[in-house]
Formats: structure tokens, sequence, C-alpha cells
């Protein structure tokens, strides 16, 4: 169906430029994108010169069709106001489905950096965690965060970091936290039991963007003694809480909550 449109051909067009980006090349000519495509030549530069109208490419002075990456860009932008935007709608909605607190957390080199967060009356914490920093190595939203990342770069990202024992259970060293990561992505989420502190209990998911990159975490996080008997409801309501959030965000989970 894509193939047989226009707005296919547009498509497949943008698509085969962005494929010479992979292989290092400079974008393609008329005749190149054709041959890549197997297509007609004409139709080829028709479905170009549209992309190019539309802004989804541009012409170099070697004239090449290349990608126009001030489109990539704006999506990044969009993403990130909607990460704010959407992920308190779906903070609160979460929090108030588990009645604990709810954050979002970003990765910022090897540590979490909370974004977003609802925390109810009910809750016994105390004071903001917006802004602030932790290792990602046991912070609640750092399994998450590192869910579509290789272990041979996770081990590469904390070369050289101590593991301090910030809880009973904090990973001794990369070793236990990439075991624990695989766990978790068995899981479908992660659980992270009195890592970061005693006492504490968390569970989340990974929020992806258009790309399919991870780009957020969200959490539900609260004393052990309250979460964990409730750990499948609660999980069950983050994870459908993260497709749509996902969705929001131009992934292809379900936008729909039940």
């Amino acid at each position: 169906m894509v193939g047989t449109t226009s707005m296919g051909r547009g498509v497949m067009a943008v698509l085969a430029a962005g494929e010479r980006h992979a292989r290092g090349l400079p974008g393609g000519t008329v005749a190149e994108i054709a041959a890549d495509l197997d297509k007609d030549r004409s139709q080829v530069s028709r479905s170009l010169r549209t992309a190019e109208q539309e802004g989804f490419l541009q012409r170099t002075p070697q004239r090449t069709f290349a990608l126009d990456w001030s489109v990539l860009t704006d999506a990044h932008l969009l993403t990130r106001r909607r990460l704010h935007t959407d992920g308190a709608a779906a903070l609160e909605h979460l929090s108030g489905l588990t009645d604990e607190g709810c954050f979002l957390g970003v990765l910022s080199g090897n540590s979490t950096v909370t974004v977003g967060e609802c925390i109810p009356a009910s809750s016994r914490m105390v004071g903001s965690w917006l802004g602030r920093p932790y290792p990602a190595y046991c912070s609640d939203a750092g399994q998450a965060l590192f869910w579509e990342t290789p272990d041979d770069e996770v081990r590469k990202m904390f070369a050289g970091v101590p593991f301090q024992q910030h809880g009973p259970n904090t990973p001794a060293d990369i070793e236990e936290f990439l075991a624990r990561l695989k766990d978790a992505r068995l899981r479908g989420y992660s659980i992270v039991d009195e890592e970061a502190e005693p006492g504490l209990y968390s569970l989340a998911v990974p929020v992806r963007d258009f790309r399919g990159a991870v780009v957020a975490a969200l959490q539900v996080v609260g004393l052990k003694s309250r979460l964990q008997p409730r750990q499948a409801e609660h999980a069950q309501a983050l994870r459908r809480e993260g497709e749509w959030l996902e969705a929001r965000l131009g992934g292809q989970s379900p936008s729909k909550r039940p």
C-alpha cells in the first residue's frame, strides 16, 4: 500500500536518502536514489522535489538530495515539550491509581535526574527530587533508562565509577547491575529494592520516543512495606501509563488508557 500512493512514494524517497546517510554517503542524486529504489527516475524525481518543498530534504551544491536536519531538530524539541506536558498528565494519573509518589527521570551521564514528579498527600515523602541527580547504578530510574543500551556500552559508562553503598541492596559492581537489568528486561519492568536507600522500593519502565529511543523512565516509588504487597497491581498500571506516554511521544504503543 505504501509503495502505490504518492505519499508512500514520497516517504520511500525520504527513507532512501536517509539510508544513504546511514551508509556515510552525502545524500544522493535522482539517478542514485532511483537505482536504490529500483524505481522509474522521473517518478522518483517528482517525489524528491515534493519532499524538498515540504522541508524533509534539501538540495546540496553537488545537486544531491540530503536530509534536512531541521525536521529532526523540530521533532526533538516537540518530544521534549511533550515529555514535560504529557509526562505531567501521566504522573498525575499514575499517582491517582497507585496512591504512591510517581516520577519521571532522564539520564545525564552516569546519573539520573528527576524532571517530573507527583506526590500524593498520603505519601510520607518529604521535599522534592526535581533537578537532583542520583547515581544511575542504584537510582529508581537507572535500570529503565539503560533498557536498550548494549551491556558493553553500559560498562563504558560506569568505567572507573565506584559503586558506593546507598542502601542495603546497592549493586556491588557493574556486573551485578547488568544482571538486575537483564532480569528487569525479562520481567517487563525494573524493581529497585532498597538500592537507593533503606526501606525504599520502586518500579520503573522505559519511555521511548518516535525513534524508538529511550528518553525517560516512569517510576512508582514508595515504602517497601506499602508498595511491595501491591507490586503486580502497580506494575500493570505503570506499564499502561508508560505505553500511553510513549504513544504521545510518537511511539507505537496504544494511546488510550483503559
